[in-house]
């Protein structure tokens, strides 16, 4: 049967997506390493920020806290003078609110009244807003003060018998709590540093040790091209790398399969006319009188040899696409319009009936010169009436074809598996449809047998085949 064959517009259109994929630059290490460092350095961040505002917000809170204790004592000591102006009875036990300039300040105001001030004050006085209410502790910081910047806490008070409402504040040079939050901070990017620059460093040796399988297997590989190993060993290989190195040695396997098949393929062919050549070149050397009966008979045998192994190759070739799928309706429709016009003549009529859906698990071009074989041999040598039917049964595909012709004699069935072996010589062939029918099932662990019709009384050949998945 004449092959009829589509463009491989699937392998394009994969290829095609393959060029269109974006590919990811440089080796795997570098990338592991450069998602490290961006991890790395992005968790370092975010952390540092974090407990650089966690520790500072303490470190100030605290500092507030300590001159907020001092509110109380000026609360509990405040009293008013003859003119209504705020005195202390007792003042802060604080000795550096005596001392000019010594850091340590207090103050109380009110609106309309004369400030009250530590004399650690001296000429300068606390820039308090009174506008702005303090009924709870107020925390701020106060540049007012050349060169030397402030925490300031304020707190509102009334003194009984007094309606005015009187800001009470305490403030602090901040040089101290800038000094020890510098300090704090220094130390903590540095000791995150320090941590970052340990990760990168385990990231890089993960990246080495975790790789080092894969560059064994490189050396492998490239011993097993040079030819000093035949397999990858397998053993001491960690899981991960296991099933690559299974699916290598799997690879080679089938390689030398496919190249000793292909040895044997050439051998077989070249044992098969070297034959036919001799008998030739005898015959042409004794000038033989029926040299040109000669000629054409042996021709004709090599002719079959040349056609069931170019039929081997080619199946062979195409059953390495492990995933291959053929719906087996269409090839059937395909073959009964063609063998139909073939033997139109005749008055052959081919029915198909059975599952629509069945793909058979291989090559479509298989699957057609098996099944064309088939078909052809039915319509060419029965009475003309062909049925070809096709089920699936789990995973496996069943395809028989049966005609209505005298069938076979008992006993035959190996015979006809035989290449160039015909039971009808009075119709042109080959003798090779069948045997290569059987070369063509057995690569794809399939078979075929030969039984009689009980429905047209003639040959039913039954084709079993790997079912393709979810078919």
């Amino acid at each position: 049967m004449e092959q009829i064959s589509s463009p491989p517009s699937a392998v394009s259109a994969t290829a095609s997506r393959a060029e269109r994929r974006p590919r990811l630059p440089g080796s795997i290490s570098r990338r592991i390493l450069l998602l490290s460092l961006a991890w790395i350095a992005g968790l370092t961040l975010v952390g540092g920020l974090a407990l650089d505002r966690l520790m500072t917000t303490t470190l100030v809170r605290n500092f507030d806290a300590q001159l907020a204790e001092t509110l109380p004592i000026m609360i509990a000591a405040a009293e008013l003078d003859p003119w209504g102006d705020v005195r202390f009875n007792r003042p802060p036990a604080e000795p550096r609110f005596e001392e000019p300039y010594s850091g340590r300040y207090w103050q109380v105001s009110a609106k309309g009244k004369s400030d009250f001030r530590s004399r650690s004050l001296w000429d300068r006085t606390l820039a308090l807003d009174l506008d702005k209410a303090c009924l709870t502790l107020c925390t701020s910081r106060d540049e007012s003060f050349e060169g030397e910047p402030l925490r300031l806490v304020e707190q509102d008070a009334i003194i009984p018998g007094s309606p005015t409402v009187f800001r009470f504040a305490v403030a602090a040079s901040a040089a101290t709590l800038d000094a020890e939050i510098a300090i704090l901070r220094r130390t903590l990017w540095l000791a995150l540093g320090a941590l970052a620059l340990g990760l990168v460093a385990l990231a890089a040796l993960q990246a080495g040790v975790g790789l080092l399988p894969l560059r064994r297997m490189s050396a492998t590989i490239a011993d097993i091209r040079a030819g000093r190993l035949a397999r990858a060993p397998e053993a001491g290989v960690p899981p991960e790398i296991a099933p690559l190195v299974a699916e290598l040695n799997a690879l080679l396997d089938h390689n030398a399969a496919m190249t000793e098949a292909a040895r044997m393929h050439a051998g077989n062919l070249a044992h098969a006319l070297k034959t036919p050549l001799s008998v030739l070149l005898n015959e042409a050397a004794a000038e033989s009188p029926d040299l040109a009966a000669t000629v054409r008979r042996e021709a004709l045998a090599m002719r079959r040899h040349i056609d069931h192994h170019l039929a081997r190759a080619r199946a062979s070739a195409r059953r390495a696409n492990a995933q291959a799928r053929a719906p087996v309706w269409p090839v059937l429709e395909r073959l009964q319009r063609a063998v139909g016009r073939i033997y139109a003549d005749r008055g052959v009529v081919i029915d198909i009936a059975g599952d629509r859906g069945a793909s058979f698990r291989g090559e479509a071009q298989d699957l057609e010169e098996m099944v064309g074989n088939l078909v052809d041999n039915a319509a060419k040598y029965g009475g003309g009436r062909v049925f070809v039917t096709v089920a699936k049964a789990g995973e496996r595909l069943l395809v028989t074809v049966e005609d209505d012709g005298p069938g076979i004699p008992q006993g035959v069935e190996r015979h006809l598996f035989e290449r160039g072996a015909r039971l009808d010589t009075r119709q042109p062939g080959t003798g090779l449809g069948l045997a290569i029918v059987r070369d063509i099932a057995g690569m794809y662990g399939g078979s075929v047998s030969l039984a009689r019709s009980e429905d047209l009384g003639g040959l039913m050949v039954a084709l079993d085949l790997p079912a393709a998945p979810g078919a």
